[in-house]
C-alpha cells in the first residue's frame, strides 16, 4: 500500500523535516557555495570609462542656423545614425586595433597583431564582443532626438583600457563619420553636377526657340512685351488703334458733308433759293460763300424793304434790283468756284479715307497676329524662368555639397565635451 503525504502543519513540523531530510538541501547547497567561490576568486573587475559627446548638425546648406537641427525629428534620425556608424565593424575593429589586445591575449602567448587561435587581431569575437560592451545613450530622463548631448559608455576588465577604448571609439567615429560625409558629398557633386548640364541644356534649348519666336515678331517685340508682361489691355498700338478709328470716323464724317453740300451748291447754281435754305454748318468751309448769302438776304431784305413804300421804277428800287442782281452774279461765280474746290476736296477726303482704312487694317492684323502669338510666347517666357529657376537651385545646391565635401574632414558632427573618465567603482556585483 502506497504512503500518504501529510503537509507540515507547523514550523515544528518544517524543522522536523528538515533535520529527517538533511542530504537533500545540505549537499545543493555546499555546491553551490563552492561554485559561488570559485567564481568570486576567478572573477575580474570590470570598469566603464563614460565619454560625453556632442551632436550637431551640417552647417552646410543651413543660412538660418548654421549647425542647427531644424527640428526634433531630423536630430533623431542623424543621432541614430551615429550609433549605427559606432556599432558598425570599420569603427570596432579600428578601434582594437588602435588599442591592441588586453595583457590577457600578450601574456597568453597571443601578439599584437595576432588574435585568438593564432589568427589575425581582431577576430569576429573581439568585435562583438565589443559590441557588447559599448553603448550610446542621451542622459538620464531624455530620449533619442531630445537633446544634443550623447554618453558614450565603454565596459572593460582594465581601467586604462576602458579609457584608451572609449578615446579611440571617438577618433574612429569621428572618423569614420567624415568618411561617410565625403563619400555623400562626392555621390551628391556628380549627381548635381549631372543635373546641372541638363538643366543648363534644358536653358539652352527655351532659350533658342525663345529668341527664334522674338526674332518672328521683329519689330512688334518690344509691343509683345508689353502685351505679356501689362495686366491691362492698354497698350501703344491699342491707343494708335483707337486714334486712327476716330481719325477715320472724323474723316468719313467730313466726306458725307462735303458731298451733301455739293450736292446742295449744284443745285444752287440753278436755283439760288436753295442756297438761301443751306444750313450754315454746311458752310463753315466756304466763308466766301457765306458771306455772299448773307449779303444776298441782306440785299433781297433791303429790296422789299424799298418796294413796301416804293414802287418798282423808283431809283432807289431799281439800285436795290441792281445791287441784288450783282450779289447773285457774284454767288453764281463763287459757286463754280466752290464746286470745283469740293470736287478736289472730296477727291483727297476719300484718298485720305482710304489711307486710314488701310492703315486701321495693318494695325488690326498686327493686333491679331501679336494676339495669336501671346500665349506662346508667354509659355516660353515662363518655361525660360522656369529653367533659370531650376538651373540657379541645381548651382546652389552643388555649391552646398561642394562646401560638404570641403568641410567633410575640416570639422565633425560629434565633438567630445571632455576627456573621458571613469567611476570610483567597478561596476556590477563586487568580489564579496
Amino acid at each position: 500500500m502506497s504512503r500518504t503525504f501529510y503537509p507540515p502543519q507547523s514550523p515544528a513540523d518544517v524543522a522536523r523535516l528538515v533535520m529527517i531530510h538533511y542530504r537533500r538541501w545540505l549537499i545543493p547547497a555546499a555546491c553551490l557555495t563552492a561554485l559561488a567561490a570559485v567564481y568570486a576568486l576567478l572573477k575580474g573587475n570590470t570598469w566603464e570609462a563614460t565619454q560625453a559627446l556632442m551632436v550637431r548638425d551640417e552647417a552646410a546648406g543651413k543660412l538660418a542656423a548654421p549647425g542647427k537641427f531644424s527640428g526634433l525629428t531630423e536630430m533623431k534620425l542623424t543621432q541614430e545614425t551615429i550609433l549605427e556608424v559606432l556599432k558598425s565593424r570599420a569603427v570596432l575593429a579600428g578601434a582594437l586595433r588602435d588599442v591592441g589586445p588586453p595583457a590577457s591575449h600578450q601574456s597568453g602567448g597571443v601578439s599584437a597583431t595576432s588574435g585568438r587561435a593564432g589568427g589575425r587581431w581582431p577576430t569576429a569575437e573581439d568585435v562583438a564582443e565589443l559590441a557588447g560592451q559599448i553603448k550610446l545613450v542621451p542622459p538620464k530622463g531624455a530620449e533619442f532626438g531630445t537633446t544634443e548631448i550623447l554618453y558614450l559608455h565603454v565596459r572593460d576588465r582594465s581601467r586604462s583600457r576602458a579609457l584608451d577604448l572609449a578615446r579611440a571609439l571617438c577618433r574612429r567615429l569621428q572618423s569614420r563619420l567624415a568618411a561617410l560625409r565625403h563619400k555623400k558629398a562626392q555621390s551628391m557633386i556628380a549627381e548635381l553636377e549631372q543635373q546641372v548640364q541638363v538643366a543648363r541644356a534644358d536653358l539652352s534649348q527655351a532659350s533658342r526657340e525663345l529668341g527664334a519666336l522674338e526674332s518672328e515678331v521683329g519689330s512688334d517685340l518690344s509691343e509683345l512685351r508689353v502685351l505679356h508682361e501689362s495686366t491691362s489691355p492698354d497698350s501703344d498700338l491699342r491707343r494708335r488703334l483707337v486714334e486712327l478709328e476716330n481719325e477715320l470716323r472724323q474723316a468719313r464724317l467730313a466726306h458725307r458733308n462735303n458731298e451733301e453740300l455739293l450736292q446742295l451748291l449744284i443745285e444752287a447754281q440753278q436755283d439760288a433759293s436753295k442756297l438761301l435754305a443751306t444750313p450754315n454748318r454746311l458752310l463753315e468751309s466756304q466763308p466766301a460763300l457765306r458771306r455772299l448769302k448773307d449779303g444776298l438776304v441782306d440785299a433781297q431784305l433791303r429790296t422789299a424793304s424799298l418796294l413796301g413804300s416804293m414802287s418798282q421804277r423808283h431809283p432807289q428800287v431799281q439800285a436795290a434790283l441792281a445791287a441784288e442782281a450783282e450779289v447773285r452774279e457774284h454767288l453764281h461765280e463763287e459757286l463754280e468756284a466752290a464746286i470745283r474746290g469740293l470736287e478736289v476736296e472730296l477727291r483727297l477726303s476719300s484718298d485720305r479715307s482710304n489711307a486710314l482704312h488701310a492703315q486701321l487694317e495693318a494695325l488690326r492684323s498686327r493686333l491679331n497676329r501679336l494676339a495669336a502669338l501671346r500665349t506662346p510666347y508667354a509659355n516660353l517666357v515662363a518655361e525660360v524662368r522656369n529653367r533659370v529657376r531650376l538651373l540657379e537651385e541645381a548651382e546652389r545646391n552643388l555649391a552646398e555639397a561642394r562646401a560638404s565635401l570641403a568641410a567633410a574632414h575640416a570639422a565633425s558632427q560629434v565633438t567630445q565635451v571632455e576627456d573621458p573618465h571613469l567611476g570610483t567603482q567597478p561596476v556590477g556585483p563586487s568580489r564579496a
